[in-house]
């Protein structure tokens, strides 16, 4: 029993001819092939990180002052 499979590109709207369509065909296979092609992971600044809410509190004593203003 033979299992019916999607094929991987649908054109929606134009007419490619043969050349167009190897060329997509291989451009999504090298993206696939090179890991999912998903952005990469940006950095945050520690200033706008969400976890800087959640640090443990500032303790009293030398240096407490410049502590309160740092995050992490």
């Amino acid at each position: 029993m033979a299992t019916e499979q999607r094929p991987l590109l649908r054109v929606v709207r134009g007419t490619p001819d043969d050349y167009e369509l190897a060329a997509l065909t291989a451009v999504v296979s090298a993206i696939a092939a090179a890991g999912g092609g998903s952005a990469p992971e940006q950095r945050r600044s520690p200033w706008s990180d969400p976890r800087a809410t959640l640090r443990r509190p500032i303790s009293h004593g030398p240096g407490a002052w410049r502590a309160s203003g740092l995050p992490g």
